[in-house]
């Protein structure tokens, strides 16, 4: 992909820790699922897409625009080498070019909800297949999808808001120390992209080096049987449908662990990464238990009169 300007350092963005966490673990991992990152204008979702892409520009980012079609992004037969030659041959969509990389989603809750579906099963299978005027092809899609949306512009379907893997609520920093260190270094960012991007550099570096070593290490993390009934135990409390929360947490858990230098999974993995999962899957919330009754009046008080009215 080319960038038409400097890429904000991803070690740069100030505060919204949750979101950058979400991206690291997915990039780890991307049978995790994808990533909805959901919040208002300005809270540096698009910023923080394209920085992880700078961070691994290895991994092909690939955009995909809401006047997509199908064809756009599954692919199909090549006009020009059937005109040229009478192949009939598959010309890749979108889908293939983003596989062992990032395909990213603005406004996904815009996107025709079709669309949505198909790039949602493709994650899931990590293939495609496609079939288009008598020809067809199976391409592998193995892609980290994050899309981003404004609630305010409306909502996913609940069917839809599930199979994203994880999803993030993203809000303007509340921090005034943190709003202060968003325009000072958006400031130095614009006077001077790169000088910007050499203070950041051996930040980014030691980031980059972490989240590909944790890549190889992955396959070999564990996950204690205890603390897989205590995933399971977790979903059946949030009331959660299916067991694709449970399996998610697995993977954002095992993910966290590589990413951490760690080779098994620990209760604070799980309890780390358990919101993410659950936020938009709890089909209510959880109903806190009745408060204990009062405490039985003192002896002395309990053969007393009533008050006066």
């Amino acid at each position: 992909m080319i960038h038409l300007r400097p890429l904000y350092p991803f070690s740069a963005i100030a505060g919204q820790a949750t979101m950058k966490l979400a991206l690291q673990l997915l990039v780890i991992d991307p049978a995790i699922g994808g990533v909805l990152i959901r919040g208002g204008k300005g809270t540096a979702k698009s910023t923080a897409v394209r920085a992880l892409h700078g961070l691994l520009p290895e991994l092909p980012l690939v955009t995909l625009p809401l006047n997509a079609t199908e064809e756009m992004l599954l692919g199909g037969l090549d006009w020009g080498a059937a005109l040229q030659s009478g192949a009939r041959r598959l010309q890749p969509g979108l889908l293939a070019r983003a596989h062992g990389g990032i395909l990213y989603v603005d406004e996904v809750n815009l996107l025709d909800d079709h669309l949505v579906d198909v790039v949602l099963d493709a994650v899931a299978s990590g293939r495609q297949v496609v079939e288009r005027e008598g020809v067809s092809a199976a391409h592998a899609a193995r892609v980290a999808l994050v899309g981003t949306m404004n609630p305010e512009e409306g909502e996913l379907r609940p069917q839809l808001l599930d199979r994203f893997g994880l999803c993030v609520e993203v809000a303007a920093e509340e921090d005034v120390n943190v709003r202060v260190e968003v325009l000072e270094r958006r400031e130095q960012f614009d006077r001077d992209p790169a000088a910007f991007q050499r203070q950041f550099h051996a930040q980014e570096a030691g980031l980059r080096t972490r989240l590909l070593t944790a890549r190889e290490r992955l396959g070999v993390v564990s996950l204690p049987p205890s603390l897989r009934a205590f995933i399971a135990e977790l979903c059946a409390q949030r009331q959660v449908a299916g067991h694709r929360a449970d399996l998610v947490i697995q993977r954002a858990a095992a993910a966290l662990a590589a990413c951490e230098g760690r080779y098994a999974v620990a209760l604070a993995d799980i309890e780390q990464v358990a919101p993410l999962v659950l936020r938009h899957r709890q089909r209510d919330a959880v109903p806190e238990p009745p408060p204990p009754p009062p405490p039985p009046p003192p002896p002395e008080q309990r053969d007393a009169p009533p008050p006066p009215e």
